[in-house]
């Protein structure tokens, strides 16, 4: 039997050692890089696995050139500029200015004016919504959601698709493999199908993946488009809202827009590439890009990121908003587990005298990225931010405003992996109009929301801060 021992030892050293150089020559910041080598020292075989299944960025080869080949010669987000260019280029001065520089710079999406937006929080106005929608479409309908499932609210979705499909609609599905496996597992795909829907699921979860593509990184969009004039996007899935979850008590709450107007041109181009990326699929048919009448006074600006796009293009565009505050930022986030980066930004508001308020649930659904965003909470409030514990439910909506200044809304939350790692699509939307009504349903969370008590927080025991401390390690891994 030692021989067997000293054979596992030597092995782990191995692995170790041979695994040194590996992560090193990867791009990745340090902060990963650490987590990575203090897994793999601690656990040489368990923490190889992992990287192996989760530790790259990498989409695989063929997934890579695929997508390259997709955005090269995308005419999708060609012709998305060339329904922009029918609208007035409205004029902006100072912060909003330097956003919206920096986010045509990340994605090549520029700003938007004539457009406007519906705010939808209650679940069952936005699947009615969407579903009226549905039934009313001539041309068209789309679909790319994270969670789509076969329950009651998914299955409304499910026969409005079918009838939609029987009366000679196009209807289009996209779905991500990991968050919509309840789905996949059961009839509903092949029924849809029968109908005459056409569907697919996007990166597939299986640790074979041709070379190595890593199985976490998931497509966490949620996007409809209805004939080219309407889209919805932010954070509802096709889901009960209360996401099934017999361990968690209370309803998700959710936020999402529904939008009309030249802006919808862009959400249209980001589900068609990711069409393109997934079927292989070209679309090119006139109906896709109607011209668009102005259907208000609002300009907007389609923000997709992920792993294919410009590294840290969505945490650029967060640093951008938040280093041009001047009076108050509200932020409603599920996940708090920002990088370094972004808590210096929020703690340097705080500074400049900002008003900074962040809400985050107070009872989270998963324990290890609760524990690692607990670690984070004295920091910011001795920078002076403000952490409200949010007690509806879930509190599932991603926004932010800035000032008066500009608003965000999307399906992005305020950690690491969305920042490089999901698959995301969010909306920047500029100026006081739709900066107060956005901040108004912030206040109505707010309300619903208890301020975390620094001290007392500061006199937590010492075991739950050795374990928040010890998930912070694993963070830049969550």
């Amino acid at each position: 039997m030692a021989w067997v021992v000293l054979t596992f030892s030597i092995v782990e050293w191995v692995i170790r050692l041979a695994m040194i150089p590996v992560i090193l020559r990867r791009r990745m910041s340090p902060a990963p890089a650490l987590a990575w080598l203090l897994v793999i020292f601690a656990l040489p075989v368990v923490g190889l696995v992992m990287y192996w299944l989760i530790g790259v960025q990498y989409l695989g080869i063929k997934r890579v050139q695929s997508h390259r080949r997709v955005i090269e010669d995308s005419s999708a987000s060609r012709r998305a500029d060339a329904v922009a260019a029918h609208t007035q280029r409205p004029a902006f001065e100072g912060p909003q200015r330097n956003l919206i520089r920096q986010a045509e710079q990340v994605t090549g999406n520029p700003i938007v004016g004539d457009s406007s937006v519906d705010l939808l929080g209650a679940p069952a106005v936005f699947l009615d919504r969407l579903i009226d929608d549905i039934h009313a479409a001539e041309h068209h309908v789309h679909l790319l959601y994270y969670i789509f499932w076969d329950d009651a609210s998914g299955r409304r979705v499910i026969d409005a698709l079918i009838a939609a499909a029987q009366r000679g609609v196009p209807c289009r599905v996209l779905v991500d493999a990991a968050g919509s496996r309840q789905l996949l597992k059961g009839r509903a795909p092949r029924e849809m199908i029968g109908h005459g829907v056409a569907f697919h699921a996007m990166l597939p979860v299986t640790p074979w993946r041709r070379r190595l593509a890593r199985i976490d990184l998931r497509n966490h969009r949620k996007l409809a488009v209805i004939d080219g004039r309407t889209a919805y996007a932010g954070s509802h899935n096709l889901v009960n809202p209360d996401y099934n979850r017999a361990d968690y008590e209370g309803d998700w709450i959710d936020l999402s827009g529904r939008f009309t107007g030249p802006v919808v041109a862009q959400f249209q181009a980001v589900f068609l590439d990711d069409w393109t990326f997934t079927t292989h699929e070209r679309l090119e048919s006139d109906d896709l890009f109607p011209l668009l009448d102005p259907t208000g006074a609002m300009t907007m600006q389609v923000v997709p990121t992920g792993p294919n796009h410009e590294a840290d293009s969505f945490r650029r565009v967060v640093l951008t908003a938040l280093n041009a505050a001047e009076e108050r930022i509200i932020m409603t986030t599920p996940y708090l587990v920002p990088d370094e980066p972004t808590i210096l930004a929020l703690m340097m508001a705080a500074d400049r005298g900002v008003a900074v308020d962040i809400l985050t649930p107070a009872k989270g659904d998963h324990p290890l990225v609760n524990a690692a965003a607990a670690s984070n909470y004295e920091t910011l409030m001795d920078a002076g931010v403000t952490i409200h514990r949010f007690h509806g439910g879930l509190l599932h909506a991603k926004t932010a405003t800035v000032d008066d200044a500009f608003a965000f809304l999307g399906s992005a939350n305020l950690d690491i992996r969305s920042f490089d790692l999901n698959f995301e699509i969010n909306t920047l939307m500029y100026g006081r109009q739709i900066t107060e009504r956005l901040r108004h349903v912030q206040l109505d969370f707010l309300a619903m929301s208890d301020p975390l008590d620094a001290e007392r927080w500061r006199r937590r025991p010492a075991l739950r801060r050795y374990v928040e401390n010890a998930a912070a390690l694993l963070s830049p891994l969550l």
